[in-house]
């Protein structure tokens, strides 16, 4: 328990620190670094919940995909982020009374937390069925065998939103080669090759 305890307030501590970095680091490519940080000090803090599964995912896809995005994105565009501060400052009391309105309401939440009537033979195994199954494999089971229906149609809604997006932002650009299918299969060798006789010593 000492080790657990422990584990937990050093990713809780690093998570903190580094979320702070995030939003206080000048740089935003160190911002980024920070956030990467903070994803993995998460991922540390489901594996102590016994969640590796959303372990995972966090490094996989927010530290694989959504942070790495971020940093290209930060790396690659040419902003300059000097302008972008001036008059961040008077914004400062605005998102300082947001803040503390967020918290009160997470006091007012945690507050007035009941527990359910015989919550505590739930606690060990939540479902029966999967007490005997991983944290990843009772997860399987749900998605892809209690709710599959709802599981596939949230992927073709993703689907169409992906390629409405692609078509709303397609433009046809004139002066640009595009190409062409058909006329690439129907050429032949004689329309592309052509043979000529050099004489030696001469050239064409």
């Amino acid at each position: 328990m000492i080790v657990q305890a422990l584990a937990f307030y050093l990713f809780a501590g690093i998570l903190l620190l580094s979320a702070f970095m995030v939003i206080a680091a000048r740089n935003p490519v160190h911002s980024v670094l920070f956030l990467i940080l903070a994803f993995f000090n998460s991922a540390g803090l489901f594996i102590l919940l016994g969640a590796e599964f959303i372990a995972l995912i966090m490094v996989i896809v927010y530290v694989g995909a959504v942070a790495v995005l971020f940093l290209f994105v930060v790396m690659m565009l040419d902003i300059s982020f000097a302008d972008l501060r001036k008059g961040a400052m008077q914004y400062v009391p605005v998102g300082m009374m947001i803040g503390a309105l967020l918290i009160i309401e997470l006091v007012f939440v945690y507050g007035s937390w009941t527990f359910a009537t015989g919550h505590e033979e739930y606690l060990d195994a939540p479902f029966e069925r999967f007490s005997e199954l991983t944290n990843t494999e009772a997860l399987g089971h749900l998605l892809y065998i209690d709710y599959v229906y709802a599981f596939q149609i949230a992927g073709l809604i993703l689907f169409v939103a992906m390629v409405g997006a692609i078509v709303l932002t397609h433009r046809r650009r004139s002066g640009v080669r595009h190409q062409n299918v058909s006329d690439q299969q129907a050429r032949k060798v004689e329309d592309a090759f052509e043979v000529q006789k050099v004489t030696p010593r001469i050239g064409m």
